[in-house]
């Protein structure tokens, strides 16, 4: 597996695989890797010739009282698992390659889907989400890119931009990736104690017994968001940031789901914010 950590390097390789004729597969990280991670990889290696992960923790995502100091990093083990999973290349750059002196040039996405749920509490977030990956579609000259449902609302603005800038790229959901007692993976898992994780199991309970309303009949958005929160209001460690239904992937509001349909919900449990969704077809 190789390693690269600058833009001449990624493009180098990139040009060469392009050469030969090899698809290539792009899964964007920021590190902290775990099996939903590698669920990312395993799809990318199914679907392309060449498999390229970035690990990147992207500074401009982050709003000024956000985790950025404190997101995890061990790119050591994470190098070891994506080596397991037979990835062929690992972009690793430093913020300043990324975001040299003098730099000043962003994506924005201004459809409505970027001003609701995560984008409506993290100002500006999308627009480092947008950039860094328009860059990294670039510099991996990717044809497929592989991204989590967990992170719903961040698929729906990649295949905004994308197809408003007429990129060349395929963008993937892969379906979110649960530990055995439901709790979706996230890197941010690690932030929790022991008593924090089973708290968490609130989240994809309350989300499982709305699944289980809405297979029996139920398209009351209301009644939906209902049944989340009242579960949601059991557990005394859980603060709701939002629970919201939305069209998906347009994110427009719904009152009656007719439609394929996000059901996402953000819950602070202590001081770590979990984000998790089911969607309804």
């Amino acid at each position: 597996m190789k390693i690269f950590t600058t833009v001449k390097e990624i493009q180098a390789y990139a040009k060469e695989q392009k050469a030969a004729g090899k698809t290539i597969g792009l899964c964007p990280t920021m590190g902290a890797l775990h099996e939903g991670h590698m669920t990312l990889m395993r799809a990318a290696r199914k679907k392309c010739d060449i498999v390229i992960a970035s690990v990147f923790v992207n500074p401009v995502q982050f709003g000024p009282n956000e985790d950025y100091d404190k997101y995890p990093r061990q790119f050591d083990a994470d190098c070891e698992k994506l080596e397991k999973e037979g990835v062929d290349a690992v972009f690793h750059p430093e913020p300043l390659e990324m975001y040299p002196e003098g730099y000043g040039t962003y994506v924005t996405v201004e459809s409505g889907i970027t001003n609701v749920l995560c984008g409506a509490r993290r100002p500006g977030h999308f627009r480092g989400v947008a950039t860094v990956v328009t860059k990294l579609m670039n510099l991996a000259r990717a044809d497929e890119a592989f991204f989590g449902q967990k992170d719903a609302q961040q698929v729906a603005v990649v295949r905004r931009f994308v197809a408003d800038l007429n990129l060349n790229v395929h963008v993937n959901m892969v379906p979110i990736c649960r530990e055995e007692s439901g709790l979706a993976r996230s890197s941010r898992n690690a932030y929790m104690s022991a008593e924090e994780k089973q708290a968490a199991l609130v989240l994809s309970r309350s989300l499982k017994k709305a699944r289980e309303a809405y297979d029996a009949g139920e398209r009351s958005a209301a009644a939906l968001k209902d049944i989340v929160s009242k579960e949601l209001a059991t557990e005394k460690l859980a603060k709701v940031d939002y629970v919201d239904v939305y069209t998906f992937p347009a994110l427009q509001p719904v009152e009656t789901v007719s439609e394929e349909s996000l059901l996402a919900i953000a819950v602070y449990i202590g001081k770590t914010r979990l984000i998790d969704n089911i969607i309804l077809k």
